[in-house]
């Protein structure tokens, strides 16, 4: 099955308590913004968290970033009433965080139909355990079947290497093998797949690093904790000049009416054959549909620095 050109090179995670974080978002130029009702949010600011995050999903749903709200967990006293608050303002999809097992994607689903959720609204799901590595295969067949669809998986690598006890060191050797696991549960059953976060806001040459290793391994983006991340992760997870000048290549290549019939030729010293002109028009849309956010996002931020300057 086709994988989705919306991009997701970037996913900006939001603590739902932090009201200056909240009134920021609207101008951040990422392409998904996961709001979180879980692990920022005190037990105590539950209840106000979960209205201001309301507030703002209401007014942003429909937009051209990718909404989605990382809800309690399933065992929690807080689900319910988030996954009902959520269902009233319409993001595109609801997290459910520490899935580990198959029958957590029926608990979540059973709970979305108690709360009536329109089929428009789908699931994703955190990866963040060694259960859900073991899992994920099982997780990803169950969550490709409708009412309502799992969509997405966002690793949760801080969690995952405290539970395997394993030192977080450049490279990432002890998750590749984990990663690669979830990877491919993801792309077997055609689901989004998003990379865990790097936590060094300083060290930029290694949060490249990390991105570029995730891109090669198959990621579709990078989970980020601060704005300042967005143009490494938007940057690297989009096609560069390269690739789409060979995409374009490829795909004239197949269309000129001499290989109109070739289902493999030799081009530029390479063989191509019919599955990398396939890839190379998922190059391309993707590559004008990163064009096209990435001007809008730019006309968004012009528009928000004459409203500053005009302020009294």
């Amino acid at each position: 099955m086709p994988m989705s050109s919306r991009p997701r090179r970037s996913a900006l995670y939001v603590p739902g308590s932090n009201r200056r974080a909240l009134d920021k978002v609207r101008t951040i130029p990422v392409d998904v913004l996961i709001f979180d009702l879980e692990d920022s949010v005190a037990a105590n600011e539950k209840d106000r968290a979960r209205e201001w995050v309301a507030t703002v999903v209401a007014a942003m749903a429909g937009g051209r970033r990718e909404i989605v709200v990382r809800v309690n967990g399933l065992d929690t006293p807080w689900i319910a009433r988030d996954i009902a608050v959520m269902v009233a303002v319409k993001p595109d999809a609801v997290l459910i965080p520490k899935v580990g097992r198959t029958d957590d994607i029926r608990r979540a689903r059973s709970a979305f139909a108690a709360a009536q959720v329109p089929k428009t609204l789908s699931l994703w799901a955190m990866i963040e355990t060694p259960a859900a590595i073991l899992n994920a295969a099982a997780i990803a067949a169950i969550a490709a079947m409708p009412a309502p669809p799992v969509t997405g998986f966002v690793l949760g690598t801080n969690d995952l290497i405290a539970e395997l006890g394993a030192p977080t060191r450049p490279g990432r050797a002890a998750l590749v093998p984990h990663l690669s696991q979830a990877l491919l549960a993801a792309r077997a059953h055609n689901l989004a797949i998003l990379d865990g976060t790097f936590n060094d806001l300083d060290d930029r040459k290694g949060l490249r690093t990390e991105c570029q290793q995730g891109r090669d391994m198959g990621f579709d983006g990078k989970t980020i904790i601060h704005p300042t991340q967005a143009p490494v992760a938007n940057e690297v997870f989009a096609p560069d000049a390269e690739e789409i000048a060979w995409a374009r290549q490829v795909v004239a290549a197949f269309a000129a009416p001499d290989n109109s019939g070739l289902e493999v030729m030799r081009l530029s010293g390479r063989m191509v054959e019919r599955l990398h002109e396939r890839a190379a028009r998922r190059t391309l849309e993707m590559a004008e549909a990163v064009a096209a956010k990435d001007a809008l996002d730019r006309e968004e931020q012009k528009l928000q620095r004459r409203r500053t300057l005009a302020a009294p």
